[in-house]
């Protein structure tokens, strides 16, 4: 096997790579699906780090409704 391009890597899921067929919320299986694709990278030796977007599970006008705020530039800092 040759040597592994990176030994590290930063992994940035939408939150629609967990998302079942309605496209929103957490399905299950695919879930299990990317967890052993990330296993299968570990396994490797490649140290990975996740960060996974949340717009599918909290989005808009149900979240402002809620008492969320939107985050503009100004909060960003």
């Amino acid at each position: 096997m040759s040597a592994l391009r990176y030994q590290r890597i930063l992994l940035k899921l939408g939150g629609e790579a967990l998302a079942g067929e309605n496209g929103f919320g957490i399905d299950p299986y695919q879930a299990d699906s990317v967890a052993d694709k990330i296993r299968r990278l570990h396994d490797l030796g490649v140290e990975v780090a996740i960060v996974i977007g949340a717009g599918n599970l909290w989005r808009g006008t149900d979240g402002l409704a809620h008492g969320m705020e939107r985050a503009t530039a100004d909060h960003m800092g």
